[in-house]
C-alpha cells in the first residue's frame, strides 16, 4: 500500500476575473473548490492511475469535511486525524497572471500529532509513505524526522517531497525518491545551475547524502533521472500549459506508483512526466485518459 501524508492541507478556491482592478468591485469570471495539498494531490493521481492508496494528514471543521467528502468521492481511502481548527483555504487568483494567498491552517496539538504516529505504527515491509509539503510550525521542525523513523522502524520505504533544511536531513535515512525541480536544486546547494551537467553533478550529490533516487523536474525541458548506476533524460509532451498547480505532485504520484508496481524505473519515469505534463495541460489534476494520450510522446534516453 502506497501511503500519503499531507500535514497542512487546503481548499484550493481557484478564481478567475477578467481582470484585477485594486479597491473596486471585481466579478468573476469563474471559480472552482478543488482538495488541495501536496500529499492530497499525490492520492488523487494514484487514485486515476487505479493504484490503491490511503490519505493521511490532519483535518477539521467545514473545510476539511469537504475535502474528505471530494476525495470518498472519488473512490480514495481516507485515514486523517481530526483536528480542532478549521483546514485552510488558499486561493489562486488568476487575471491573465495568477496571485496566491495562502492560509496558515489550524493549530495541531500534541495529542493529534501523536495520533498520527500512531496511524503509521501498522506499516509493513510491503508499504511506501509520501511525505510531502512543508511542516506546520506547531508541529515543530522536526516532525518529519519523527514519522521517518516510525517508517524505518517498519521497514517500510518513503519518499520525502520537501525542501530546505528538511529535505537535507531526511536524505541520510535513505529516501526512496526525491524530486527537487531545477531552482529548489539551486537553492539547496547556494549554488547557480548553468546547465544539465550541473543538474546531474548536483544530483549525484543527493546520491551521496542517502537518496536512492533523483528526479529533477526542468519545466520544458523535461526531466532527469538520476540513480546509482545511470542518468537519464525524459522530453515532455507539447501542450498548452493551463495549470500551474499539482504538476510536480502527479510526477510523484505517476513515478512512485508505476515503480512500486513494476520496479522499473524507466516505466516509472515515462508514467511521471506523463502524469505531470498531463496535470499542467488540465484546469484540475489529470484524468487517467489524458495520461495515457501522453505516453507516447515522452521519449526517455540515457546520457
Amino acid at each position: 500500500m502506497i501511503y500519503t501524508v499531507t500535514l497542512n492541507p487546503s481548499i484550493d478556491y481557484i478564481v478567475e476575473v477578467e481582470e484585477l482592478r485594486l479597491d473596486a468591485l471585481n466579478r468573476m469570471k469563474r471559480d472552482l473548490k478543488l482538495p488541495g495539498g501536496k500529499g492530497i494531490n499525490v492520492s488523487r493521481i494514484l487514485s486515476r492511475l487505479d493504484i490503491p492508496n490511503t490519505a493521511l494528514g490532519f483535518l477539521g471543521g467545514f473545510t476539511g469535511r469537504f475535502i474528505e467528502d471530494v476525495l470518498r468521492g472519488e473512490s480514495i481511502r481516507t485515514d486523517f486525524v481530526p483536528v480542532e481548527g478549521d483546514t485552510r483555504i488558499n486561493i489562486k487568483l488568476k487575471h491573465g497572471g495568477e496571485t496566491e494567498i495562502n492560509g496558515q491552517g489550524p493549530r495541531i496539538g500534541g495529542e493529534e500529532a501523536e495520533a498520527l504516529t500512531r496511524k503509521l505504527e501498522a506499516l509493513s515491509e510491503e508499504d511506501v509513505v509520501i511525505l510531502s509539503g512543508s511542516v506546520p510550525p506547531s508541529l515543530g521542525g522536526d516532525f518529519y524526522g519523527r514519522l521517518i523513523a516510525i517508517v524505518k522502524e517498519r521497514g517500510a520505504r518513503f519518499v520525502i517531497d520537501t525542501t530546505g533544511e528538511a529535505l537535507l536531513e531526511a536524505l541520510p535515512h535513505g529516501p526512496l525518491l526525491v524530486k527537487p525541480n531545477h531552482h529548489e536544486l539551486a537553492e539547496l546547494f547556494g549554488v547557480e545551475i548553468e546547465g544539465r551537467e550541473d543538474l546531474i553533478r548536483y544530483g549525484r550529490r543527493l546520491l551521496e547524502k542517502g537518496a536512492q533516487n533523483v528526479l529533477i523536474s526542468m519545466a520544458g525541458d523535461g526531466a532527469l533521472l538520476v540513480t546509482q548506476e545511470k542518468v537519464y533524460h525524459a522530453d515532455v509532451p507539447r501542450g498548452e500549459v493551463k495549470n500551474s498547480v499539482g504538476s510536480g505532485d502527479s510526477m510523484i504520484a505517476g513515478f512512485v506508483g508505476t515503480l512500486a508496481q513494476t520496479g522499473d524505473p524507466l516505466a516509472a519515469l515515462r508514467t511521471g512526466t506523463a502524469s505531470g505534463s498531463a496535470t499542467a495541460f488540465s484546469d484540475d489534476l489529470a484524468e487517467r485518459t489524458k495520461i495515457e494520450s501522453l505516453l507516447p510522446q515522452v521519449k526517455v534516453s540515457e546520457l
